[in-house]
């Protein structure tokens, strides 16, 4: 492992875990909400495709049932990327970087079009599964 690896010092997992059960509960509590993000995806896409076509929009299946709009599970994704962003710059963590250093390690430092294709396909493949389980 480099050394970069040794040095990170992150969060610890313990208190990073117990804030992320605390956070899921609090959501089923206040909101009667279970956390997840794979629609937010669909919808930012309907959001968007709105704008461009309207109509298109209002004819489709899925979105006749759940309307494109910002709520809470939007915000929610929104504050995983702040919430994220936070905890690097906290953790002195951050940094720019286009392939991580075990990657690199394991397919060289040219790979960065075949960790685009994997990282493609295996969020489709996630996605996917994730919109099967109704998530």
């Amino acid at each position: 492992m480099s050394k970069q690896l040794h040095e990170d010092k992150g969060w610890n997992p313990y208190l990073a875990g117990a804030l992320s059960g605390l956070v899921s509960v609090l959501s089923v509590w206040i909101a009667g909400q279970f956390l997840g993000a794979s629609t937010t995806f669909v919808r930012s896409v309907g959001l968007l495709e709105q704008i461009i076509s309207p109509e298109r929009v209002a004819q489709m299946e899925y979105f006749i049932k759940t309307t494109p709009k910002i709520d809470w599970q939007w915000m929610f994704v929104v504050g995983i990327f702040i919430g994220a962003l936070i905890a690097a710059t906290t953790s002195k963590s951050f940094r720019w970087q286009g392939l991580p250093d075990l990657w690199q390690q394991r397919f060289g430092p040219e790979s960065k079009n075949k960790r685009a294709v994997f990282a493609f396909f295996g969020g489709a493949i996630a996605m996917y599964g994730a919109r099967l389980a109704d998530g």
